[in-house]
């Protein structure tokens, strides 16, 4: 009987993590209307990523598939790792391989990229798309941090892009990513360099295929556009990323709305926010360290700005922190513990949300609401499709709502509380006038989402509170 039992948990358990199949619908491609991702047959795509900046270099094949099938179960349809990783070229990966031989990038170690070659064929099993980064930008540019060396220059980057581009070149389940963590310094070579990185990996897809593709930047200070702020005219350039710098209530709301309303339009992700346990501002001793009401502010402020999709980072994840480990700024929990913190669950609630309604006709629309005058701790940030509306407001703020925005002559809303994906019903309203919501509970913490459906609708909640 025992034996029977653990029979069926494990077909259970086989059917429900590789349920998310998304890839028989094709490599991924921007929408026609150019702010989304969508498969090669138009069915839409939510990114819902994760930092596993160390995925390749620090787990081996049972970590790497305990990792991609945990995080399968979560919802997330994305996982952004570097192949020549920040701790990863004079450190052996899990296997006991150096990623290329004498530090060239013309080089490779074919050793070193089948283990790569296997971490990207189990995605693809989860139905995980990789975000993959060539290398870390600290083989470009050093900085202040980061471990190096810098081995990539105007002669050998065309050529490895060439070489990692016709190896992947294959694989539906791979999405570019050239950058990392770096800004192009002025008179310098690193435009050229990342221009002609990109150019390399096209040319080694070649064919028809487009090789999707985007950029990670540093964080920007006051500036806007992420890596629109050098790359945006580029044609290789599909879509634009943001990374905000780890610290709370950063106005990267308005960093989304800067690159969404460049022309020519392209989809625009917050591609590393906070993350998940790691030192507000890389100051633990003054600011402690970020929690799950963090994590999920930004999510829901960047989406409802115009970002297409999420990506979510824990610290003590992207590292793959381990005893025996050497630490980066602190992490709390080994990575195995790390998968379950509260916001990577409440990540699922996000995905659950965002895909319960159309989601190629959403655009963000502040002039549903009236408080449009709240700072980034008390923001609040509204977004609609054709029949339904979302409203976020960040601490729990009574929402004024100018309706009429979306279809129909009655609108059904809905309280979405964030913490848990469960959904309350307030009630039927005319489609006209001002109606003014004031969430269940208030402060810090008590963020809610205001849900607005055309009532002719029936898409309603399977989580609903009674």
């Amino acid at each position: 009987m025992k034996k029977c039992i653990l029979f069926l948990l494990l077909i259970f358990t086989c059917i429900n993590t590789r349920a998310q199949q998304p890839f028989s619908h094709g490599r991924l491609k921007v929408s026609d209307n150019q702010r989304y991702l969508v498969h090669q047959d138009g069915t839409p795509f939510f990114w819902l990523g994760d930092t596993a900046w160390e995925l390749f270099h620090r787990l081996n094949k049972q970590e790497a598939d305990q990792y991609l099938m945990h995080r399968a179960k979560q919802g997330f349809t994305v996982v952004q790792a570097v192949v020549l990783a920040e701790m990863g070229l004079n450190e052996p990966n899990a296997q006991g391989d150096l990623a290329l031989k004498d530090n060239d990038p013309l080089k490779p170690n074919e050793l070193y990229f089948e283990h790569v070659d296997y971490i990207i064929n189990k995605a693809a099993e989860y139905g995980i798309v990789i975000a993959l980064l060539p290398t870390w930008g600290d083989k470009v540019f050093k900085d202040t941090w980061g471990k190096g060396p810098e081995i990539f220059n105007v002669n050998n980057a065309a050529g490895y892009g060439e070489w990692i581009g016709k190896r992947y070149k294959n694989k539906e389940n791979v999405v570019w990513i050239m950058g990392g963590d770096r800004t192009p310094r002025k008179d310098s070579d690193d435009l050229k360099i990342w221009r002609m990185m990109a150019a390399g990996v096209e040319k080694g897809i070649g064919g028809n295929d487009k090789a999707l593709m985007s950029f990670h930047p540093q964080p920007n200070g006051l500036e806007m556009g992420g890596s629109s702020n050098w790359f945006h005219d580029d044609n290789w350039l599909d879509f634009n990323m943001l990374q905000n710098g780890h610290c709370r209530d950063e106005i990267t709301y308005d960093k989304v709305t800067f690159v969404y309303k460049r022309k020519p339009a392209k989809p625009v992700i917050d591609a590393e926010p906070i993350y998940e346990d790691h030192p507000v501002c890389f100051n633990a001793a003054d600011l402690g360290t970020s929690n799950a009401y963090d994590v999920r502010k930004f999510a829901y402020l960047d989406l409802f700005a115009g970002a297409f999709g999420h990506t979510y980072g824990c610290h003590d994840v992207w590292q793959m922190f381990a005893a025996g480990r050497e630490p980066v700024n602190g992490p709390h929990f080994k990575w195995q513990e790390a998968l379950d913190l509260p916001g990577a669950k409440q990540m699922t609630f996000v995905k659950q949300l965002m895909t319960s309604r159309p989601l190629l006709d959403r655009i963000p629309d502040q002039s549903l609401i009236e408080e449009n005058n709240y700072g980034p701790s008390d923001r609040i940030q509204a977004t609609r499709g054709t029949d339904y509306a979302f409203i976020y407001s960040a601490a729990g703020h009574q929402i004024s709502v100018n309706a009429g925005k979306i279809s129909g002559s009655e609108f059904a809303a809905h309280w979405y509380d964030p913490r848990n994906g469960e959904a309350r019903l307030i009630g039927k309203f005319a489609n006209k006038g001002r109606h003014q919501f004031k969430p269940p509970t208030s402060g810090y913490g008590k963020d809610w989402i205001l849900v607005l459906d055309d009532s002719d609708k029936s898409y309603g909640f399977i989580n609903i509170r009674k």
